[in-house]
């Protein structure tokens, strides 16, 4: 006998009757809270202030308390020790400026996921992308106002990294020469993914060919270009364009940064091809969550089946942390308290480094001017993601060395596709690491003479 509706609905509410009667719902509902409650317990757990504790080190450990994990140069129980002979990390760019900001909406951005959360694949639409997260997507831009979404579609992908070469896949398949590999370009100095993958796949359809500037006259033939674009750029944190043009140019957009706590916003992108990424909008670079706007039907439904047969659509989990974590800016009404802890963070760490290098000759930094920001309605100062720091004098010619001796472990330029006199230093690190790293500079600087 087949159930109607609504034998099924008074069935449902008969059980949970039931359930209440026999103190069983309560059971569960006070049972899942008290594991709702252990992500609590972890974050109050203080590691002296430098480190943290996570769930779970308290699940592995059969229900013992969460243990201290300690920042770079910090050790013991409690993270308590100090080691003054540890160097700087300012390489990684790891975001964790951003964890006091979280660490006080611990419970309101806690999410606990059921063991039977969605199993299978897809959702009900037979798709791999959560059409709410969609949306809260599109309102998001529409609130922060940097990036156009209206009439484009939306694809997610396992952070922005999955979602360069499912770009690259899609614009090199429209190439107009089928005997020609599409050109990947990039102007230096750039994020190396761009190359580094680009060079991994080895796709007979598209090759990297360098920097833009071996080509910005020589685009009119039928052979497709394919140009990243990154502003503001990694690692000097300034907006820019593209350099090609011609009927064969397309563009990757990465807008990565593209965030009030970075950047002013002095209008919102209208690319045909976007990238954004939660690790630097939010902090959690450990979700790996990225999503992509897309003008072109025929380029999204491209990147959709790349993303499909490599890894059948991101975890649903991630989509879910995702969601509530865009749900806790948004309700916020117009998501002003991370863009201004992010901001305040950023520009203070910039104020300070700037002070330590203009009293020295021997070092300095990219050059950014304050620009009036769409988001803040007003003329902002810069607050950029790294410092882009140059080694003035004629024999440092490897920067990376001559501050490591120093204690501070950065990015080579050329990692960038740069001059080795550039050293990339990350600044969106946790507080202690760019303490430590302002403390190293200090010291080294007082110690020359100039």
């Amino acid at each position: 006998m087949t159930s109607s509706p609504s034998y099924l609905s008074l069935a449902i509410s008969m059980l949970i009757i039931s359930l209440s009667s026999s103190n069983l719902f309560d059971y569960y509902v006070t049972k899942w809270s008290r594991v709702g409650a252990a992500e609590a317990v972890a974050a109050i757990i203080p590691c002296s202030g430098h480190g943290r504790a996570y769930l779970e080190y308290g699940l592995v450990l059969n229900g013992h308390e969460p243990v201290c994990e300690c920042n770079p140069c910090y050790s013991g129980s409690d993270c308590s020790k100090f080691s003054s002979h540890c160097a700087a990390d300012a390489g990684s760019g790891d975001p964790y400026f951003m964890e006091p900001f979280w660490m006080r909406h611990a419970a309101s951005s806690a999410v606990l996921v059921s063991g039977w959360y969605r199993m299978g694949y897809t959702y009900n639409d037979e798709s791999y992308i959560s059409q709410l997260l969609v949306n809260h997507i599109k309102k998001l831009h529409e609130t922060v106002g940097n990036a156009v979404t209206d009439g484009r579609y939306i694809i997610f992908g396992g952070g922005s990294t999955q979602l360069l070469n499912a770009a690259v896949y899609a614009l090199s398949s429209n190439n107009n020469s089928s005997d020609t590999p599409a050109k990947v370009v990039a102007t230096a100095p750039y994020y190396p993914l761009y190359r580094t993958q680009t060079e991994l796949f080895n796709s007979r359809d598209y090759r990297y060919e360098g920097d833009t500037s071996l080509w910005k006259n020589n685009t009119d033939n039928d052979t497709t270009f394919i140009e990243f674009v990154t502003s503001p750029t990694n690692p000097e944190g300034k907006l820019t364009k593209a350099v090609l043009e011609g009927p064969n140019v397309k563009t990757i957009n990465d807008r990565a940064y593209y965030w009030p706590h970075f950047t002013p916003l002095p209008s919102s992108a209208d690319d045909d091809l976007m990238l954004f990424t939660i690790s630097k909008f939010t902090g959690h670079a450990g979700t790996r969550f990225g999503w992509a706007i897309i003008k072109d039907k025929g380029v999204y439904e491209k990147m959709l089946t790349y993303l499909d047969l490599t890894t059948v659509g991101v975890s649903r989990e991630a989509q879910l942390r995702t969601l509530k974590i865009l749900n806790v800016i948004l309700e916020e009404g117009d998501g002003k308290e991370i863009f201004q802890f992010g901001y305040s963070t950023m520009r203070d760490r910039w104020i300070r480094l700037k002070q330590i290098i203009s009293k020295s000759k021997r070092f300095s930094l990219q050059k950014l001017s304050p620009q009036y920001c769409t988001f803040f309605k007003r003329v902002r100062d810069p607050s950029p993601a790294y410092a882009w720091l140059k080694c003035e004098r004629e024999e440092d010619k490897n920067c990376y060395e001559i501050l490591k001796a120093a204690g501070i472990n950065g990015h080579e330029g050329s990692t960038y596709s740069g001059d080795d006199r550039y050293v990339r230093l990350s600044l969106i690190r946790s507080q202690d690491d760019f303490d430590i790293l302002i403390n190293k500079l200090t010291n080294f600087l007082s110690s020359e003479a100039y």
